[in-house]
């Protein structure tokens, strides 16, 4: 995935708490955990509509370059459009 599609990862998955948190997504109501490893070098961000077995999962790479973005078996335009929601659902 280019760089041009990822502008603004970096703000939308610093938009969701660490650990696991509530958003509205859609109307409805989804569990999204993110936590940080290597030392903020790599995010895994999950998200699961409650009370269903939909969920999807990310890894977010931070590199000298610009954040990359590592979908788990679903489309990336499926985990961004998640993770925009969710950031919106978070932002006051």
């Amino acid at each position: 995935m280019g760089e041009s599609q990822n502008e603004g990862l970096d703000a939308l998955i610093g938009a969701i708490p660490e650990g696991w948190s509530r958003a509205r997504i859609a109307g409805q109501a989804w569990g999204v955990t993110r936590t940080t490893r290597a030392g903020g070098k790599v995010v895994s961000f999950e998200a699961e509509r409650l009370g269903s077995a939909e969920g999807l999962g990310a890894n977010i790479w931070f590199t000298a370059d610009g954040a990359v973005l590592k979908p788990c078996e679903v489309p990336a335009e499926s985990v961004l459009q998640v993770l925009r929601a969710a950031a919106s659902s978070h932002r006051p």
